[in-house]
């Protein structure tokens, strides 16, 4: 199974951003998130045998009691960048900011996957919203200009009070994710 941990978006939020895909669509061949797919990952565990997959649930289920503040994670959506950088970038993100409290979600989640035998994660925490891939070099001009005349980058605020454990299946017309557990973040 192919599993990650992630943070889902509210309606409005995803309604938001669905309006900034259509308006951005047009201007780039790229490889377009859909918008049901959008969520804040918080850790990619790729591949975890299903037999094991009670352990997993039952490590992640003592995450909220391990982070600051009362469980409620504030979250805003805004700025669009791309990764690894402009000149030559394969990912296209909306930005995520969040209290410490989503680091702190990502951190302890890094944690407690350790302890099950996972490496720990090599990157440093960068949240962001996968709103395109790019597998091959294509002009962004248009794409650039595009976002240059857009009246906002502020695409909504939230406060996440859950995280879901995810498996991801790979599909020709793209990933298919499936929630296989919801985990409250209030402390119990």
């Amino acid at each position: 199974m192919r599993l990650f941990t992630g943070i889902d978006l509210p309606a409005e939020v995803v309604r938001n951003l669905e309006r900034l895909l259509d308006r951005l669509r047009p201007a780039a061949r790229v490889r377009w998130s859909p918008p049901a797919n959008l969520h804040i990952t918080t850790r990619f565990i790729g591949e975890w045998p299903a037999e094991r997959l009670p352990e997993l649930e039952a490590a992640l289920a003592a995450l909220p009691g391990l982070l600051p503040g009362d469980g409620a994670i504030p979250i805003q959506v805004r700025k669009l960048g791309f990764f690894p950088n402009p000149r030559a970038p394969r990912v296209f993100w909306a930005g995520v900011e969040g209290s410490p409290g989503l680091a702190a979600l990502a951190f302890e989640t890094d944690r407690a996957v350790a302890t099950l035998g996972l490496e720990p994660e090599g990157r440093p925490f960068s949240p962001h919203l996968t709103l395109a891939r790019i597998k091959e070099p294509v002009d962004l001009q248009k794409l650039r200009e595009t976002i240059a005349a857009l009246p906002s980058l502020e695409f909504g605020d939230f406060a996440a009070d859950r995280f879901h454990l995810y498996q991801s299946r790979l599909s020709p017309a793209g990933s298919v994710y499936t929630k296989l557990a919801e985990f409250p973040l209030a402390k119990r």
